[in-house]
């Protein structure tokens, strides 16, 4: 059997569990349904692990056209987000497992997660923008029912919203993308881009206006500043293990997209000192300091923590519209951090509301007193978020920071660093008060009604395994450091 075949095993695998128990019937048992994604999720994960410490490998499943081959090539940027995917989806997977106890259509959830978990590695693994673009729209259409799986009325609009969202961002990137296809060698990712010289000749601004469309079209996934408006409508509705998954890994898919547009289509020096790159320096900034003012303001837990996915994700946009090596390998960093950060954040917050019910954060009174597991969970990734060393946060802003003050450009050079500073002031003031009135609820809080209700392991330990990562890869971050370097410097 040909090698570069195993490539499809862990997009296959996922995919063809998740159809079965669709189309199959109920359970008797709920245990059993328990089993069966529990050992899919882990064995398709091995299967990734395997992949990720291999070598580079391709494979064409067919071709659509003449010059459009369903294409798949791992490299180091796929490795990165299918190793974050890999380890969120298990961990956010089976906290589900004992969350999603009192919720209905476990059938239905198990069934999506698992797809959607395939489609994700498809995404991460495509080896050329027609199949990134295929599986991208695959990715909104199969995880839209894990936001409206309660099917409420608020539930069904915010998966409608959802979707209409990522459509209008998707048509964008499609409008971009017939224009790489008349003026590209190939659709294929290439550090530094695929751009014919010769084709280009007096085209430029209408292919900068071309990339400028598909990047804005990928920070809709993102959510940048103007199109952040599902995101924070989402997550609410959506079961806590899902807003957990949202959060740390689908937004990255606009990441990602952005990523390959920038360096593996048009390349880094097409776009540096353009006005697109003063446009996308521009809307990530105000999304970073827009979206940790209204974290501040807000008071539902999951709805102040999905406006600080909008902040931070436009943390990595801006490192990586800064075009500069260390730049870019903040974003790198902060990826993995925040994935792993936001989404134990988004179980501990699962873990409250399935405990006790209170879904607002001046209900937290004295719940670090009930639940000191949970809080010290929140308490740990919180300072991480934050950026306080030694917790790995730290490190990713630091870098992004420093690539700030590299680039030299006018204004940003200075006010980069300014405005992550500030959202990281407002970053404390949103999370820290969880801690401190959940720790320490004052005098007149009435300690002889305490009862402890730490959920049970299952929830537990896939919140201690995320914020034990959040705090050992800010302690030892050498080898992740030297590896995204290498990394960002490959792609510029």
């Amino acid at each position: 059997m040909n090698e570069s075949v195993t490539i499809l095993f862990p997009i296959c695998l996922p995919i063809l569990a998740g159809f079965l128990l669709l189309i199959g019937r109920e359970p008797k048992k709920r245990t059993s349904l328990v089993w069966y994604t529990g050992t899919v999720l882990v064995l398709t994960a091995l299967l990734v692990l395997g992949l990720v410490w291999g070598k580079e490998v391709s494979f064409t499943l067919f071709f659509l056209t003449g010059r459009l081959p369903v294409y798949f090539h791992i490299d180091g940027v796929g490795k990165i987000f299918a190793s974050i995917v890999s380890i969120v989806w298990v961990l956010a997977g089976f906290f589900a497992f004992e969350y999603m106890k009192k919720e209905q259509a476990n059938k239905r959830y198990f069934g999506f997660y698992l797809i959607v978990y395939g489609v994700l590695l498809a995404l991460d693994f495509s080896g050329n923008l027609i199949t990134f673009y295929m599986f991208y729209e695959m990715m909104t259409l199969l995880s839209m029912p894990l936001v409206l799986h309660e099917r409420t009325r608020t539930a069904i609009m915010a998966g409608l919203k959802y979707m209409f969202y990522s459509f209008c961002g998707a048509y964008m990137v499609l409008f971009g993308l017939y224009f790489v296809y008349r003026y590209a060698n190939t659709l294929s990712f290439t550090p530094k881009g695929v751009m014919d010289t010769t084709l280009m000749a007096g085209q430029e601004n209408l292919l900068l206006a071309a990339a400028f469309f598909m990047v804005l079209g990928f920070s809709v996934k993102a959510g940048m500043f103007p199109f952040h408006g599902w995101l924070p409508v989402a997550h609410p509705e959506a079961p806590a293990p899902a807003s957990a998954a949202l959060s740390g890994v689908i937004v990255k898919c606009g990441v990602l997209g952005i990523i390959r547009v920038v360096f593996f289509i048009f390349g880094d020096d097409f776009i540096r000192g353009t006005w697109v790159q003063t446009v996308m320096l521009i809307l990530s900034l105000v999304t970073v300091f827009m979206g940790s003012m209204l974290a501040y303001l807000e008071k539902g837990l999951k709805k102040r923590l999905a406006y600080s996915t909008v902040s931070q994700i436009s943390y990595i946009l801006f490192g990586l519209f800064m075009l500069d090596p260390s730049g870019v390998t903040g974003s790198l960093l902060h990826v993995v951090f925040h994935a792993f950060i936001k989404c134990c954040l988004f179980l501990c917050a699962g873990a409250v509301i399935y405990q006790t019910g209170k879904r607002n954060v001046d209900e937290l009174r004295g719940i670090g007193k009930e639940m000191p597991v949970t809080i010290g969970c929140f308490t740990i990734c919180s300072l991480a978020l934050i950026g306080i060393p030694p917790a790995s946060g730290f490190i990713s802003k630091w870098y992004l920071c420093v690539g700030s003050l590299h680039t030299k450009l006018p204004v940003f050079s200075w006010l980069g660093p300014i405005v992550l500073l500030v959202s990281a002031l407002l970053t404390a003031g949103y999370l820290l008060p969880v801690t401190i009135r959940g720790f320490f609820p004052g005098t007149d809080y009435n300690y002889s009604s305490l009862v402890k209700k730490e959920p049970v392991k299952l929830m537990v330990v896939p919140m201690l395994i995320l914020a034990a990562l959040a705090l050992i890869l800010g302690i030892v971050p050498e080898s992740l450091i030297q590896g995204f370097s290498a990394i960002a410097g490959q792609m510029m």
